[in-house]
Parts: C-alpha cells; structure tokens; sequence
C-alpha cells in the first residue's frame, strides 16, 4: 500500500462534515482483500473494521481512530497535490491520519497471528464541530468487535507544536474541553441624543467584556486554567440610534470538569450582575461542544515507551502542558482508557515556529512521517494486545 499516494488522493478530493461519501469509497477500497469486518455508519459515512486476532480469539479490543474530514478553508500552499475543491481543504492534516491507519490495518493483518485480541480500526467523518464520535458511539461503536476496547489510540499531526518527526503526549488533560456562550443584552432602543429615555445595551456589553477577562484572570487558579475569549460583539446599526439589544459570542476553553461548569456558572451570573446594575436583562445560552481530552497515564506511558524504542529516546517526548485546542476523541476516552498522541509534521528542517498551524491556508504537512505513524499505531496495537 502506497500511502503517500493515497494521502495526496485524499488531499486533492477533500470532504466536509459527516457525510464523505467519496472519502469513505476510497478507505474500503484501500482495505479491500484484508481479512477484517466492515461496516459502515447509518447517519455518517463511517468505517469501522474489525481484525481478529489469531494468537488468542479472548483477548482484549483495541481501538484505533483516525479523522476523516476536511475543513472550509482555501489552500494557499504551493504543493503539487494542492485541493481541487474550491474553499475546501485538508488543513488538520486528517488526510494524513487516514493514510496512517490504513497502514497500520495492512502492517496488523500481516501479523494477524500475532495478535492476541483483536483491533477496531475507526475511520470517523464530522470531527471538525459536526458530533462525528457521539454520532459514531450512539452507532454502537463500542460493540463494533463483540466487545469493548479496553483501550483507544488517536494520532494526529502538528506542524507548530512539536519538531518534525517527535511524537509528544502527556498523562492526564492533553486537550481542553470547549464551549460557546451567547450573550444578549436586552434594552430599550432609542434616539441617540436622548440616552435617558432608552436602555442603552452598549456600555454593559462593554463592562462584561472586560469584566470576564477579570474573573477568568482574579478567579480561577493558574495551574487549572480557564481561558474565555470573545469572539464578536454585535449592536447597532446607526450612530444615531440606540439599539435595544448588544450581543458576544464567546468560545470559553478549560481542563477539568470542576472549572468547565464552574466558569459557566460564574460568568452567567457576572452577566447577570452587570445587566441588573444597568436595569437590564440578559439572556445567557451555552453551547458545549466538546469535553476535555483526558490521557489514561498508563496508556500515555506506553506510547511514550513505544515510541523511544521505535524511533530512539530523542523522538519521544512529554509534553509540559495540555494544549487549549479541543478533540472530540474526548467523548471515547470518557469511555474508554486510552491516549490521544501528536507526531511533529511539519517538512523537514521546519522549525515549529517557522510552520503554520493546523487550519491555515498555508499549512503543509510532510509525507515522511506516514510511515512512522503507521509503524507506531500498528506497534501500540501489538504492545496493548501482549500486556
């Protein structure tokens, strides 16, 4: 199997959301003749295959997940396999991921005696804020191979985080867990020359901005951060008007579920308070969108073991702190113990701080590391089957 060839595919012809219907006819042909089962998703255009272990038809379930879905965002990249969809392309480097796995599912079947459990190879649409793993799950992804997976892997590239070719996880939080708030201010509109006869919603609007960065600064522990941002401000539409309603938009990100709901509650009735103050009201509306990503420590310790003895101790690392972006394999690792794993992408000879990040129009994600992330899969397949 080709994969580089099968990345560049990918890359050219990406997909959006949950259903990928070109995106899922290309992974089933790229497992066509392996002995594995397949399904298929209902609502989404999911893969999952399940191989059977030889060595022992008992044993334990691994899991091993890879992203399939694109973003609406326009390549700039200069690269010979560039999107030929307008305003589409892979720039998480989800291409990768799925020519990863689809390498890691021949490397395991080639090794089929050796298994001592069986592999669930997830293949999932709609990570990009479409629900792809809770779709998935409420598909019953869990019992795919007749039993639970006792563990659950997921590699995913950066090229702005860590050096081409490192791979990088940490026990415990690794990603944050993410939230939107819309905030609505609710006044009484009016002439703009005559401010007492209205309910002007402009200057609390303002109040609560800079007021939330007080709390999250003054109200929450530096070492359980809380980061809250405010993404738009709306009101208004003339100078001579005053309009009746201020609206934020908030994207609020944490690492425990203590501070996630604490956060929440804290800024809501901060809101409350400040639109009161004013003889207003305010409509506050949450909007989770993920939980934050939790390492199981065993299982971050046997990537990080893994990956020395692959690829020597100078290629693995652990990471000092957890990364404030956000992961919807959060949802499988509420449910089952595993890690969620970087490998350093970007082309080589790249510093970190010279690449663009994921979800940039520029972002170019190196073809040497597809077989490292197939090999270390495929390796953590065999390791977790054997302990």
């Amino acid at each position: 199997m080709n994969l580089t060839r099968l990345r560049h595919d990918l890359h050219r012809h990406p997909e959006i959301g949950l259903r990928l219907p070109r995106t899922q006819r290309v992974v089933l042909d790229a497992l066509a003749g392996l002995p594995v089962q397949i399904a298929t998703g209902h609502g989404l255009s999911s893969v999952v295959a399940v191989l059977r272990g030889r060595a022992r038809t008992d044993g334990p379930v691994v899991l091993l997940r890879a992203d399939l879905d694109a973003l609406p965002v326009t390549e700039t990249a200069d690269v010979p396999y560039r999107s030929t969809v307008d305003g589409v392309m892979h720039a998480c480097g989800h291409d990768l991921h799925t020519a990863m796995l689809v390498g890691a599912a021949h490397r395991l079947a080639a090794r089929a005696d050796e298994l001592a459990g069986d592999v669930l190879f997830c293949f999932q649409p709609g990570e990009e804020g479409h629900g792809g793993a809770r779709a998935m799950l409420a598909e019953g992804l869990l019992t795919a191979a007749g039993r639970r997976p006792t563990a659950a892997y997921a590699l995913h590239v950066f090229g702005d985080v860590v050096p081409h070719g490192v791979v990088a996880t940490r026990p415990g939080p690794i990603m944050a867990a993410s939230d939107g708030l819309r905030v609505t201010v609710h006044g009484r509109g009016g002439h703009a020359s005559t401010p007492h006869r209205s309910r002007d919603p402009i200057p609390p609007a303002c109040e609560m901005v800079t007021a939330t960065q007080a709390l999250v600064a003054r109200g929450f522990d530096v070492f359980d951060p809380v980061v809250a941002t405010v993404g738009t401000i709306h009101a208004g539409t003339r100078r001579n008007v005053i309009p009746s309603t201020a609206e934020l938009e908030l994207s609020i990100r944490s690492f425990t579920a203590e501070s996630r709901r604490a956060v929440l509650d804290r800024l809501t009735r901060l809101y409350q308070g400040i639109a009161a103050a004013h003889d207003l009201t305010v409509t506050v509306q949450p909007t989770p969108v993920h939980p934050p990503t939790v390492n199981d420590p065993a299982a971050a310790r046997l990537v990080l073991d893994t990956a020395a003895e692959l690829f020597g101790p100078d290629r693995s690392h652990t990471l000092p702190h957890p990364l404030t972006a956000s992961e919807d394999f959060a949802y499988l690792l509420d449910q089952v113990a595993g890690a969620f794993v970087l490998l350093g992408a970007a082309p080589p000879g790249t510093a970190p701080a010279d690449s663009a990040s994921n979800h940039a129009g520029d972002v170019v994600f190196a073809d040497d590391v597809l077989a490292d992330g197939a090999d270390l899969l495929t390796a953590l397949a065999l390791r977790h089957l054997r302990h």
